[in-house]
């Protein structure tokens, strides 16, 4: 905090806010003056001190002021008690930006590309029709593409300086963002795309750039409701054209390889021309084309030749009568243009950042594009510039022997056949970790891969003394069917037993599909196998859809099933069944019939130490860049890389712990010694006790349990074993598990993971090959699977005689 409880204010006044890429506000312009702040002045007082130094009347003036790494929204300082927060909040830093910003001129400039909806104008949700706008060319002293614009105002704020307004016209499709189409990004005024492969620019111009984009596939946009939209035009691009594909299209008889091909040169030769067209015919055998100005004779059509089997363009005229050409034009473009755009941009440096790449483009190609439309045709770029970089699986071999060389212990498997490859790998400091220190306790599950689908990652993971996620191994498989499961069992019990693991107690949860029901028991003989709660409970919950019952009656039947499935006794179990079967005997015939000796604490004969879910792939779903996806070897790495951050992290975390438990492990122990308070214990022997409060159970000491079998499930000693151990005077601790305790935690994370030497080096795509795509083949499922026990809810009645089993046109009934 700030020595003497005051900071600094650096005082700014004259200047405007404008709206960043990523929704961040940043000012600009005016002049600086730093005023010291304390606790104990007013706001009276440092309004005078702001008067003084500005020589300004602040008295219609506000002033307001970012939190710390937030410049998204501005907090107002109102009174004596606002100024007090305002030194708290920012005491640490020791210093404040603080704005002086007038309540009558205060406005924020967007951001170029950025989109700001009228004042006024039709919510998204309003179903109101358009009415038809007028063309209105907006002049600019700067060479921007141009935009259909009327003039507006909002009801906000005054606007002191006249910004295009793009007004969308023929938009009645329903809009999404999605780099899986080709969009069109620059549209004049009633240009309307037959190709339901493009979109507008316009329409693009809906995206909000001021949200952090989540992935390749943004979220769905509401269709647009004829809104106008106010984009002030980019006073930091200038359009210098250097494109010279204004000669690509030739003429009447230029052939192409393809229609596809076709469409890539057309859209780079508009784009050198300076015009925008749209579609009248878009087939993949032929396509016709007009330019998109008011009365203009250009117009192209191309179709594909039975002779040669090339697309041949065979009619054009080859002049614009509207003006539209010389590089004045407003610019359309692809998606696959702009990922070819893009990657050439990576190759020659794969630093370039989104808001770079947008002034680029529009320097040179004049395509003014959004941030967000550029940030995901990056990643798309990115996939595809990885994507070919798949190294020979001789590559492998040579990571496996500096994985050796520099981590002994470790496990890296490989098995190639003509239809499979499948790598194992286990860290050493992984198998270690969870040898000595975790419960036997392992989770089984896959986790998805964005870039891939020729492969799948599957992952053993286990948790440590503070029920933290600790990856043992991983497998990359072609499929994750029961012979894959069965290979990386077999992998992993190989590897366990080359640190002398024994497998008397283990436990394993997973969701039971994809073969593992089988896999587990074939592999880990003397094992216990559990099924994810959660799993068990989506296939009640539809069960109980195809029912007549009511959502709430649904939700007291899905609550006594959880409580069936955390009972530790039978009778609790049985209670939680009858419960259910007084609504209805078919859910709970169906409970009984879903194998509860797997997921039923009541029944299960191993011990899960009170985890019920196996969904543990959320821990791992940022692990692996989606570039370094193409490659095993670099998967592989990243996955080391990952592990190590992980264990030196942990392992610095610890060193504050006190206590020999865990911290989560000790609020669960405090959890239980709270409970023991009113409990009344009854001495039969030296190691027996009876424990009487709502029921009467038995503890017994010298086996470390209680017959309520909370103590053996979850390893830590109920509320029961704690009031005898309050009553003889024992420590509770010395009655806990020691997967539980704080040595074990060291244990985990004893070992380290060293780096692989040359890894920065070595080209693995050299002498790769990219393998054909696997056909689909007749044992794949079907994309819309049949239930043959699925019942018919809907009956159909006959119109003519209102009896079932026929229609009108079959029905023989005599009337």
């Amino acid at each position: 905090m700030a020595e003497g409880g005051f900071v600094v204010a650096i005082c700014q006044h004259g200047g405007e806010f404008t709206s960043g890429p990523s929704g961040n506000l940043i000012y600009k312009g005016g002049e600086a003056h730093a005023v010291d702040v304390s606790r104990e002045m007013s706001l009276d007082s440092f309004k005078d001190e702001v008067s003084k130094v500005f020589h300004v009347d602040v008295a219609d003036m506000s002033f307001k002021y970012f939190l710390p790494n937030n410049n998204r929204t501005l907090i107002t300082v109102s009174c004596d008690r606002d100024l007090q927060r305002m030194v708290d909040f920012t005491a640490s830093a020791a210093q404040v930006d603080l704005f002086v910003i007038s309540r009558v001129e205060n406005r924020i400039v967007p951001y170029p590309g950025a989109s700001t909806v009228k004042a006024g104008s039709n919510a998204p949700a309003d179903k109101r029709k358009r009415p038809a706008s007028k063309n209105k060319t907006s002049k600019s002293n700067k060479k921007t593409p141009n935009a259909t614009s009327s003039a507006v105002q909002t009801n906000t704020h005054d606007i002191n300086q006249t910004s295009p307004v793009v007004t969308l016209n023929d938009y009645n499709e329903e809009f999404q963002v999605e780099f899986g189409r080709d969009v069109d990004f620059v549209a004049t005024d009633g240009a309307v795309s037959s190709d339901p492969d493009v979109l507008n620019q316009d329409k693009l111009a809906l995206i909000d750039t001021q949200r952090e984009p989540t992935g390749i596939i943004d979220d769905a946009i509401n269709p647009y409701d004829g809104s106008e939209i106010i984009i002030d035009p980019p006073p930091e691009l200038t359009y210098n054209p250097n494109v010279f594909w204004d000669d690509i299209i030739k003429g009447v008889g230029q052939e192409f390889d393809n229609v596809k091909d076709f469409r890539a040169q057309l859209c780079k030769y508009a784009i050198g021309k300076g015009f925008v067209y749209r579609f009248i015919k878009n087939e993949t055998t032929r396509v016709t084309v007009k330019c998109v100005g008011d009365g203009c004779t250009w117009r192209l059509h191309a179709s594909e030749s039975s002779r040669s089997k090339k697309f041949v363009i065979k009619k054009m005229t080859d002049e614009h009568t509207c003006g539209g050409v010389g590089g004045e034009g407003q610019r359309r473009a692809t998606r696959q243009w702009l990922t070819t755009i893009i990657k050439e941009k990576l190759r020659e440096n794969s630093a370039h950042k989104p808001k770079d790449l947008v002034k680029e483009i529009y320097e040179e190609y004049g395509v003014l594009l959004t941030y967000s439309q550029v940030w995901r045709g990056r990643e798309v770029a990115q996939k595809e510039m990885f994507h070919v970089m798949r190294e020979t699986f001789g590559h492998l071999p040579w990571y496996r022997d500096r994985l050796f060389q520099t981590n002994p212990g470790s496990s890296l498997e490989l098995s190639q056949t003509v239809d499979t490859r499948r790598v194992f790998v286990a860290f050493h400091a992984s198998l270690h970790g969870f040898a000595n220190g975790c419960r036997p306790l392992l989770f089984l599950d896959k986790v998805p891969l964005k870039a891939t689908n020729e492969y799948k990652l599957l992952v053993a993971a286990a948790v440590d003394a503070d029920d933290g996620i600790f990856p043992v191994a991983f497998n990359a498989v072609e499929d994750d069917n029961y012979d894959s499961w069965v290979w990386f069992l077999t992998q992993l019990r190989i590897a366990l037993q080359y640190h002398n693991y024994p497998f008397n107690a283990m436990t394993f949860l997973s969701n039971g599909q994809k073969g593992l029901d089988a896999a587990v028991p074939h592999v880990f003989e003397d094992s216990n196998h559990a099924f994810c709660l959660h799993h068990i409970m989506e296939e009640f919950r539809g069960e109980l859809r195809k029912g007549p019952w009511s959502q709430q009656i649904r939700d007291v039947m899905v609550e006594d099933f959880t409580r069936a499935a955390q009972a530790c006794s039978i009778d609790e179990f049985n209670a939680s069944i009858e419960s259910i079967r007084n609504i209805s005997t078919e859910a709970a015939d169906w409970i009984i019939a879903s194998k509860p000796e797997h997921w039923s604490d009541a029944v299960f004969r191993g011990c899960r130490y009170d985890h019920f879910s196996s969904n543990i792939v959320d821990v791992f779903n940022n692990w692996i860049p989606t570039k370094k996806e193409g490659s095993m070897v670099l998967m592989i790495d990243s996955l080391r890389i990952k592990i190590t951050e992980t264990i030196e992290a942990r392992r610095e975390a610890c060193k504050s712990w006190e206590g020999p438990l865990t911290p989560s492990m000790e609020y669960k122990a405090q959890d239980e010694i709270s409970k023991a308070g009113k409990l009344t214990v009854l001495c039969s022997s030296e190691t027996l006790f009876e424990v009487r409060g709502n029921g009467i159970c038995v503890v017994n000491l010298a086996n470390w349990e209680c017959s309520c079998r909370r103590w053996q499930l979850s390893g830590l000693p109920c509320m029961h074993a704690v009031a005898v151990f309050n009553r003889i005077g024992r420590p509770f601790y010395d009655y806990c598990s020691k997967f539980f305790r704080l040595e074990s935690y060291h244990l985990t994370y004893s070992e380290t993971i060293f780096p692989i030497p040359d890894m920065d080096t070595f080209d693995f795509s050299a002498g790769a090959t990219i393998p054909p795509p696997k056909p689909r083949t007749s044992d794949k499922p079907r994309r819309k699977r049949f239930n043959p026990n699925k019942t018919t809810t809907l009956i159909r009645l006959c119109s003519r005689c209102k009896q079932a089993g026929h229609n009108k046109a079959t029905c023989e009934a005599i009337l």
